[in-house]
């Protein structure tokens, strides 16, 4: 199953849920966003995707206009250093816990929302990501049930503002621009997502990371269970869960220089099964 949260045509301020059945959606009635789907009661849920696909309108996804997969999410979990090859890349050892910080709801954006960079940073830097979206509520999961709550994944992409990240050993303020991180285009549930996808980001076509989710060195299931002990997760949660090598800040050009994104630069993130996010940067 794949779910997808779009804008209404001429109101882009208002959303609404969507069931992706093959070339077009069908609109979930009485859910703003899959999250608030994803927090309805088991009925309410099967009654919407059944009148969905029975009476509602096929909406062509060539017209669809995403908008962030979950709208206001209560929390967004971030991985840092979470694929062996990028520890290597920046030259960090391999941590024993996950290394987490935190974005906002107003960090996220549309799979196919123009991006700004920011007048304060120039060093911008694309981290292609698979993210967890949770549908079960929980505390203190144990991993081997952490299935049992997560409704789904998606791709994500972690922009970051490098200059304000590096101001101080916390990230944070280099990763919750507000409208930085495409979240989508879709979730495709759980069960129909396997393991050890690819995940590839690409800047104007070139191929800038290539890996397997199999490389994760926390799995989904293990960062449910941990972040599960400190916070109750709820449905629409969203865990973004690390990415692999290939980041602007271990790469040089021919000049010596990070080739940070800029201006008129395409990125494009794609997961096996999963789609792809393109956002332009101006």
């Amino acid at each position: 199953m794949k779910l997808a949260t779009l804008r209404r045509p001429g109101a882009t301020d208002q959303t609404f849920a969507a069931l992706i059945e093959g070339d077009a959606a069908f609109e979930l009635s009485g859910f703003d966003d899959v999250g608030a789907f994803l927090g309805a009661p088991e009925e309410a849920r099967l009654d919407s995707l059944d009148s969905a696909v029975d009476f509602g309108t096929a909406i062509p996804l060539s017209e669809a206009d995403y908008a962030p997969l979950i709208v206001n999410p209560a929390k967004v979990y971030c991985i840092g250093l979470n694929y062996r090859n990028h520890i290597a890349e920046v030259s960090k050892e391999e941590p024993q816990f996950p290394t987490i910080f935190t974005k906002f709801a107003s960090s996220l954006t549309g799979a196919n929302d123009g991006i700004e960079i920011p007048a304060e940073d120039h060093r911008i830097d694309w981290e292609g990501e698979l993210a967890v979206i949770i549908g079960e509520p929980g505390r203190r999961i144990a991993e081997a049930d952490a299935h049992k709550h997560i409704a789904g994944y998606a791709v994500s992409n972690d922009v970051s503002m490098r200059g304000y990240q590096g101001r101080t050993t916390e990230w944070t303020q280099g990763k919750c621009w507000d409208a930085a991180s495409p979240l989508g285009p879709w979730l495709v549930s759980a069960g129909d997502f396997a393991n050890g996808a690819k995940i590839t980001t690409r800047v104007n076509g070139e191929v800038v990371q290539e890996d397997s989710t199999a490389d994760l060195v926390f799995s989904p299931a293990a960062l449910v269970a941990y972040l599960s002990v400190f916070n109750e997760l709820r449905p629409g949660d969203v865990i973004l869960t690390g990415t692999p090598a290939g980041v602007a800040l271990g790469r040089r050009n021919e000049a010596g220089r990070h080739p940070w994104l800029k201006a008129g630069d395409v990125l494009e993130t794609s997961i096996e099964s999963l789609g792809t996010s393109r956002n332009v940067f101006s």
